[in-house]
């Protein structure tokens, strides 16, 4: 079968990492597993970092164009003739000239008359489930986008179960047209070569600690974090849990500052200790050697540091949602993100070390190939059923 050449544009940068290493780690599991089937070809602007763009270039197969039609400055205008028209001619153009059999569409919206198969792919539901995180520009801005590619027939691709329940709950006539594909987050060998025991001296960390890599947004919930510390403090019990993750929640512009005011006021600067934004092969080998990861997080798509955990065979303490039950079932330990006391009962069975042999390098586990394998082979599948009409 002639391999299926599938755009995909590319929505703002590195430093969103959610949308970006979702993009990294498709094309990266196509690579492995379904070359000869999807050619993934990447759309950017002139004015895209050449960083932005760099990690896509290292990839097998992957293809990439640049043009001043998804310059950043053009896609509210794009998007307005869109809607208008029906048609986002300019980039159907540039879709023709490429050879493109299907696109995917995320944060973007080619029009409801667009002649190629669109995959619309729908991360999660969280302004409709958290509503009060949004302001109603950001709300209507997000629903209204929603709205315009369900109601133009897109297929969807949804991340989980809880996802698909969501969508068709809220938009009862997406019914039929859904479709979930698992991500998954291979690991490369470029990312294990780093020595975690240097990356712990470069960071001054001690040997025994608690990982939580999430971006610092107030969904999730450091807050439930720094409190259950407090508690293991005053009970005499010191742990030491290391933070990664960009600082800026463009929601909620205060959350960060009343984090660290709140560490002060408790005096858990040593206790909780903050990296900001590091290299994603320190996030690996902070995973690596870590005594649990945890994700406390009220809300969740389909967390990528779970399944990065996952991959390397981390124990967990994740927050009890639905999709945390879906990605992980009995492999993990949950606790209420409400409750700072469980959580510090939880966490408090961590506060020794665990046994050498344990902690040495964790190597990525034998079943991760297959969660891989199912993530290239949903994709392709989806493609597949879109470009047989």
């Amino acid at each position: 079968m002639k391999a299926k050449r599938v755009a995909f544009p590319l929505r703002g940068s590195a430093s969103w990492t959610g949308g970006y290493n979702y993009l990294v780690n498709l094309f990266r599991a196509l690579e492995c597993f379904q070359s000869g089937l999807i050619i993934p070809v990447l759309f950017c602007g002139d004015d895209a970092l050449e960083e932005d763009v760099s990690t896509f270039s290292s990839i097998h197969n992957v293809e990439i164009v640049r043009s001043p039609v998804f310059n950043a400055g053009r896609l509210r205008i794009r998007t307005l003739k869109a809607i208008l028209s029906g048609i986002d001619s300019e980039a159907l153009r540039l879709f023709q000239n490429e050879h493109i059999d299907a696109v995917f569409e995320n944060a973007v919206f080619f029009g409801w008359r667009f002649p190629i198969p669109v995959i619309a792919w729908m991360p999660d539901f969280q302004h409709r489930r958290m509503k009060h995180l949004f302001s109603k520009q950001a709300y209507w801005k997000r629903e209204l986008g929603f709205r315009a590619q369900i109601a133009s027939g897109r297929y969807l691709m949804l991340s989980s179960e809880d996802a698909r329940h969501d969508c068709e709950s809220f938009y009862p006539s997406a019914h039929g047209r859904t479709a979930v594909v698992r991500f998954s987050a291979p690991i490369s060998d470029n990312l294990m070569v780093e020595n975690p025991a240097d990356v712990i001296d470069e960071y001054r960390l001690p040997e025994h600690f608690v990982y939580l890599p999430n971006q610092f947004w107030s969904h999730k919930n450091h807050a439930l974090v720094i409190e259950a510390l407090d508690l293991l403090k005053k009970k005499g019990v010191e742990l030491v849990v290391v933070t990664t993750g960009n600082p800026l929640d463009p929601r909620s512009p205060g959350y960060y500052e009343d984090l660290i005011s709140r560490i002060n006021q408790l005096g858990l600067q040593d206790n909780f200790r903050i990296l900001g934004m590091v290299p994603r092969r320190h996030v690996i080998s902070l995973m690596r050697v870590c005594g649990v990861l945890i994700n406390p997080s009220l809300f969740e798509g389909w967390s990528s540091t779970v399944e990065e955990a996952k991959s390397l065979g981390v124990p967990m303490l994740l927050s009890d949602i639905s999709v945390h039950r879906e990605q992980m079932g009995e492999g993990a330990i949950y606790f209420d993100p409400h409750d700072a006391n469980m959580l510090a009962k939880k966490l408090g069975e961590y506060s020794r070390p665990l046994p050498a042999q344990i902690l040495a390098a964790r190597q990525i586990s034998a079943s991760s190939g297959q969660y891989v394998i199912d993530f290239a082979s949903d994709f392709t599948s989806l493609v597949a059923i879109l470009t047989s009409y």
